[in-house]
C-alpha cells in the first residue's frame, strides 16, 4: 500500500491522543490532518476529503455520534471511512456509533502496530470507483418491488419516500438484492461488505439489519435463525 497517497483526519478533544495517533500515522507515510471538535473536523473533512475519518465519541459541543452523522449527509464524503476511538468495554458507544452510519470501531489505549494494521486493514475497504460489488443488473438504477435504489448517488426510494444510506447500510442491501430469495450467510455478509480480513463486533451485521428494516420497511429482510438473512421481494 502507497500510504502516502491516503489523507486521514483524526478528530479528538485529547492533544495526547491526537499527538500520538498523528505520530505514529506520519511515521508510516499517511497525510494526515487533525481537529480538536466535531465543528472543526466537518470544516477539515470537506476541504480535504479524506479516505479515512477517525473519531473520539466523547468531545464537547458535537461528540462524535452527531459528528459521523454529519458527514454521512455530505455527498462529497459518501466514500469516506469512518471509524470511531472506544474505549474498552463501551459496547453502548459501538452500537451507537454502527447505528450512526460508522463503518467500524477502533478501541483503545491501541499500540501503534496494531493501529498502522487496523488502518491499512480499513483503508482496503476505499474503493470508490470498485465495480466489483454491482449486482447483475448494468443499470445505475435497480428497481424491485417498491423499492428504487440507484447506486450511483447512494439514494433509495422506497414507497415514494427518498433517503440516502450510510455507505455500508447501502453496500449490504445491494449485497441482499442481487439475489431475491438467497440466503446469505453471516460470513458471507462479513467478507462481502467489511472485507475478510476485517474484524468487526458481533453485533455489528444485525446492528445494519435493524437500520436498514427501518427505513425500507420490515419485511424485506427475513432472519433465517442460525444461518444469517435474505432479501424477499
Amino acid at each position: 500500500m502507497d500510504t502516502s497517497n491516503y489523507k486521514i483526519l483524526l478528530v479528538d478533544d485529547e492533544p495526547d491522543i491526537i499527538e500520538f495517533l498523528g505520530y505514529n500515522l506520519r511515521k508510516e507515510g499517511f497525510t494526515v490532518f487533525t481537529a480538536n471538535n466535531g465543528e472543526q473536523g466537518l470544516k477539515v473533512a470537506q476541504a480535504e476529503i479524506p479516505e479515512l475519518i477517525i473519531l473520539d465519541v466523547m468531545m464537547p459541543e458535537m461528540d462524535g455520534i452527531e459528528t459521523c452523522e454529519e458527514i454521512k449527509r455530505i455527498p462529497a464524503l459518501k466514500n469516506s471511512i469512518v471509524a470511531f476511538l472506544t474505549a474498552r468495554g463501551e459496547d453502548y458507544s459501538q452500537i451507537a456509533g454502527f447505528d450512526a452510519g460508522a463503518d467500524d470501531y477502533i478501541t483503545k489505549p491501541i499500540k501503534p502496530k496494531v493501529l498502522i494494521s487496523r488502518v491499512k486493514a480499513l483503508l482496503k475497504r476505499y474503493h470508490p470507483n470498485d465495480d466489483s460489488k454491482k449486482t447483475e443488473s448494468s443499470s445505475e438504477t435497480i428497481n424491485i418491488g417498491d423499492l428504487t435504489i440507484d447506486r450511483e448517488r447512494y439514494i433509495v426510494i422506497s414507497s415514494g419516500e427518498e433517503m440516502v444510506l450510510p455507505k455500508k447500510e447501502f453496500e449490504l442491501l445491494l449485497l441482499l438484492v442481487s439475489k431475491p430469495e438467497k440466503v446469505f450467510t453471516r460470513d458471507e455478509i462479513y467478507n462481502s461488505v467489511w472485507g475478510d480480513n476485517i474484524i468487526v463486533g458481533d453485533r455489528t451485521i444485525d446492528v445494519h439489519i435493524r437500520k436498514l428494516r427501518e427505513k425500507i420497511g420490515q419485511d424485506h429482510i427475513r432472519t433465517i435463525k442460525g444461518v444469517g438473512y435474505k432479501f424477499v421481494d
